[in-house]
């Protein structure tokens, strides 16, 4: 494999209590999405995608209805985007993505997590401009030219195109995302895509040994508890 990035599937729950974990920051991105952009899946892309991965990741249709009805009320719960950036063990660097409706908390929470850990959380921009922010899309295939012939066709900005195991990855910066998407639909029709994400892709990965693994799994299993992060990125290897 070619560039890093992380499958969201890999911190899936495997106990009822992080499921429940999961549900939650489904609904919530759900609910926020749908509040901004519209309760309409056809008219909202953004909600379309998200809802879609959802069903990927096996949350109940009932969590995702009742967070799109939830949105559908006048006033509601006002969450704001907050991304926390810091220095995890070994070197590497660590992305925090959150939403929040009370940001001193958040923030407290998250600099919990890292002192704990011995880590160091930093300012704005200490590590993102390490990493790319990548819309990913992975789907069965292994045409390369034919894909980067549609994409260029629809003149969507490819970063990179990789090929492994009859499988194809199409990296574009996170604002190609839905033109990339719709162009690979327009050549090829239905795909099932295993990736369908926008994400911080670490430019370079640093190797972490046996007590820095420990420390590295800890630190994102406290970020991943709170009730306020949607996603975590990182350059460990």
């Amino acid at each position: 494999m070619g560039r890093a990035y992380q499958n969201r599937k890999e911190s899936m729950a495997k106990t009822s209590d992080a499921k429940a974990r999961v549900y939650s920051k489904y609904a919530r991105e759900i609910y926020v999405t749908a509040k901004s952009g519209g309760v309409d899946p056809g008219g909202n892309l953004a909600l379309r995608s998200l809802i879609e991965r959802a069903k990927k990741d096996q949350v109940p249709t009932h969590v995702i209805d009742k967070a799109i009805d939830k949105s559908k009320g006048a006033g509601g719960e006002d969450f704001a985007i907050a991304r926390y950036e810091g220095f995890g063990p070994g070197g590497c660097m660590v992305i925090i993505d959150c939403l929040t409706d009370n940001p001193n908390r958040t923030f407290g929470d998250v600099r919990q997590c890292f002192t704990k850990t011995k880590c160091k959380i930093g300012t704005e921009g200490s590590v993102s401009h390490m990493f790319d922010h990548s819309a990913i899309l992975l789907f069965p295939g292994e045409d390369e030219d034919a894909v980067l012939e549609a994409l260029m066709t629809a003149d969507v900005d490819v970063s990179d195109i990789e090929c492994e195991d009859a499988k194809i990855t199409v990296f574009a910066p996170h604002t190609e995302y839905f033109k990339a998407k719709q162009a690979l639909l327009d050549a090829f029709g239905e795909l099932d895509f295993e990736v369908d994400e926008i994400q911080f892709v670490p430019q370079n990965t640093a190797p972490l040994g046996e007590e820095d693994q420990v420390v590295m799994e800890k630190l994102l299993d406290m970020l991943n508890d709170l009730e306020d992060v949607q996603n975590v990125y990182h350059s460990a290897e």
